[in-house]
């Protein structure tokens, strides 16, 4: 048998040596060498915690539970053979702050608790799409290079395009909006968006990614969300499934999601919050607070973590979503345990209203045609929304800080590694 894999431990007793290695499938095994078998009692001594070994040996009976194999090795080849004297602790036994294990990332992310965040986020996202998938959606690609910032020009990185402005986008919303219009009435986008805010929270980062579902001939927003539902549901189960183990090294126990989501609605919420001790002025939205507020109110009046929020303000949205009854929006909030987790609704479709949304909100439609000029060729009605996979991590596994559900995090102070 060939165990091919990082040192994690290294340990003598008398004449008898114990390797740890963690193989390239997962697995944690135990090389457990006498000082009789010379060549390999010699390549054994030299090695360091984090070298890159491969071990040719005869599987024995494990006698501790905290492998999941042990073998008695004839031969050790050193592929890479790591420094001494390591900048972290990859194991995770000697504690750093987090900015320090940012600062050497790829050793960190070796901790098993790392491993598991990331194994449990491929899960996660592999159930959504699955979903998606099995209900005639098919997956896009639209461009994060755009030649118009898509909502406030604030909050864009702009980039230069061969002497020309040119913007990271914010939300790949607007091309697949005009994927529907093309006719392709099912589609899902999965891919980064960057935001230039100066936010130093831990639920904040300037690149994200999400899972962007967009979906023609709807018959308000309610299709939308439940489409949105199914899909999370769906993610989650597929985690309970598939990372039993993962779900133990971090000790979080993953339960399936309450069915249907409830929804609570402007102008209600308003009047909840306010029995909170939480005033918000009639006709705005709420903020961090507010997100928390309304999820201790679904806990105890519905036993639920995630729940939508619909009817937001008009004034308080952007010009491309479609009206309800006056001020509202059909504009709608995924929350999880008290944080956001996508924005959506139904779109407005129709191009003469959408020209006078954009007046309304004082922008400049001349600036918007490359967008809206196709709405006058047939556009279905239809609407969408987009899931942030690293909140939705964060959330799921009750980390402190959304940068520990992403590889390499992007944030106002964080460029490197």
């Amino acid at each position: 048998m060939i165990v091919e894999g990082w040192v994690r431990g290294i340990r003598k007793l008398g004449k008898i040596m114990f390797i740890v290695v963690d193989s390239k499938e997962g697995a944690r095994v135990q090389l457990t060498i006498r000082k009789q078998s010379s060549g390999v009692w010699r390549e054994a001594s030299n090695l360091t915690l984090e070298s890159v070994i491969r071990a040719e040996g005869k599987p024995v009976e494990a006698k501790i539970a905290k492998v999941d194999l042990e073998i008695a090795p004839e031969r050790i080849e050193v592929l890479s053979k790591a420094d001494p004297k390591l900048p972290i602790d990859p194991t995770g036994r000697t504690p750093a702050l987090l900015d320090t294990r940012l600062d050497y990332r790829p050793l960190d992310l070796r901790r098993p608790e790392a491993q598991a965040i990331f194994r449990v986020q491929s899960a996660l996202v592999e159930g959504m799409e699955s979903y998606l998938r099995s209900r005639g959606f098919i997956r896009v690609f639209t461009p994060v290079l755009i030649g118009a910032a898509s909502e406030s020009g604030a909050e864009v990185f702009e980039v230069n395009y061969f002497g020309r402005r040119a913007y990271l986008r914010q939300d790949p919303q607007l091309h697949r909006q005009l994927t529907i219009i093309a006719g392709f009435p099912k589609i899902y986008d999965l891919g980064p968006s960057w935001r230039a805010e100066k936010s130093h929270t831990t639920r904040h980062l300037t690149e994200f990614n999400s899972i962007a579902v967009e979906m023609a001939f709807i018959r308000d927003e309610h299709d939308v969300m439940k489409v949105e539902e199914e899909m999370v549901v769906a993610g989650v189960r597929n985690v309970i499934e598939k990372c039993e183990k993962e779900l133990s090294i971090l000790g979080v126990d993953v339960d399936e999601p309450k069915t249907p989501f409830p929804e609570v609605r402007f102008p209600e919420v308003y009047d909840i919050l306010e029995e909170m001790g939480c005033k918000v002025e009639y006709g705005e939205s709420y903020g961090t607070e507010g997100e928390r507020l309304l999820w201790e109110y679904v806990r105890e009046k519905y036993g639920a973590d995630f729940f939508f929020v619909n009817r937001f303000p008009f004034a308080e949205k952007p010009f491309y979503v479609m009206k309800a009854e006056p001020p509202w929006a059909r504009s709608v909030d995924l929350i999880y345990k008290g944080l956001e987790l996508s924005s959506g609704g139904q779109r407005e479709h129709r191009y003469s209203v959408l020209v006078e949304q954009i007046l309304e909100k004082g922008l400049d439609p001349e600036s918007l045609e490359w967008f809206t000029e196709f709405f006058k060729y047939g556009a279905p009605p239809h609407g969408g929304f987009a899931v942030g996979i690293e909140r939705l991590t964060k959330q799921l596994l009750n980390l402190p800080n959304i940068r520990e559900a992403v590889l390499f995090p992007r944030d106002v102070k964080r460029l490197l590694p």
